[in-house]
């Protein structure tokens, strides 16, 4: 289990109800605690860089309980292709072209990616398979949320009632200006008016600002996941670039922060 933090720690943003700071070995990190009680799981700080460092994903590893060679990570492309990783197969490192992840494999964590988007975690109460989404404003405008809790429905038997869902620190609605045309994007994908009225506020000229965390979480639910099993972070990464990494804020040369959940083994799953 993740340790607290002690007296005397650097004081962090309060993360809204539901998750809270942990100091590691290696620094910094983010649980869920709802969905600590379900399944294994990370959101990364700063405090890892996670470019290149074989050692720092070591660290991931350790944490999450799995061989370093288990880290399933994929290749992110904005989109909402699902990659699965099952059971009893072979381990190997290379990384699919997929913006989701899924899995029943307690031997393997998977995992995204993110300096900006939202992460999003999602595991079964029921039958002990995981899922991750990487949902920026692209994924989101596909739908990316949704399409991981179908993956789980239609690989893995989940019911969306059964699942709890955490979407990590991610560009807050306060930071994250956008041009008209990513409004559009949402328009032209279909999703109604009275969505896009509560996802976005007006700003400066034609410009408006994104609430990626709210977009996210009625998605989930509009899938079919409980609100009350569904939790945000509500930490801006812009705002907080010391503590977070944020691509809006340090550009190409920005780090990547990891949101990591793992499958339970067969013996903890319940029955139904």
């Amino acid at each position: 289990m993740p340790t607290t933090f002690m007296n005397g720690t650097p004081p962090r943003p309060q993360p809204n109800d539901g998750f809270a700071w942990t100091q590691e070995r290696w620094g910094t990190a983010l649980h869920c605690i709802p969905l600590s009680s379900v399944a294994a799981h990370l959101f990364t700080t700063a405090s890892l860089r996670l470019v290149d460092d074989e050692r720092e994903w070591a660290a991931v590893a350790a944490h999450m309980g799995v061989a370093p060679a288990c880290v399933r990570l994929i290749r992110q492309i904005h989109g909402v292709d699902v990659a699965i990783v099952r059971a009893g197969a072979r381990a190997d490192r290379h990384r699919p072209e997929a913006d989701i992840v899924i899995s029943d494999d307690p031997s393997a964590a998977v995992g995204v990616r993110v300096a900006d988007c939202a992460p999003v975690l999602l595991a079964d109460r029921r039958r002990g398979v995981v899922g991750a989404a990487h949902a920026g404003w692209r994924g989101t405008v596909k739908r990316a949320a949704a399409v991981a809790v179908a993956a789980l429905g239609r690989t893995f038997g989940s019911d969306p009632g059964d699942l709890v869902a955490a979407v990590g620190p991610c560009l807050g609605v306060c930071c994250g200006e956008m041009g008209p045309e990513v409004r559009q994007s949402f328009r032209d994908a279909g999703h109604p008016a009275e969505d896009l009225n509560r996802w976005f506020t007006p700003g400066r000229a034609e410009r408006s600002h994104l609430d990626l965390s709210a977009a996210n979480r009625d998605q989930l639910a509009r899938a079919g996941v409980p609100l009350s099993q569904i939790f945000t972070a509500g930490i801006c990464t812009n705002t907080h670039r010391t503590l977070l990494h944020s691509y809006r804020a340090h550009g190409a040369g920005a780090g990547r922060m990891a949101a990591m959940i793992r499958a339970r083994g067969a013996s903890s799953r319940q029955k139904g």
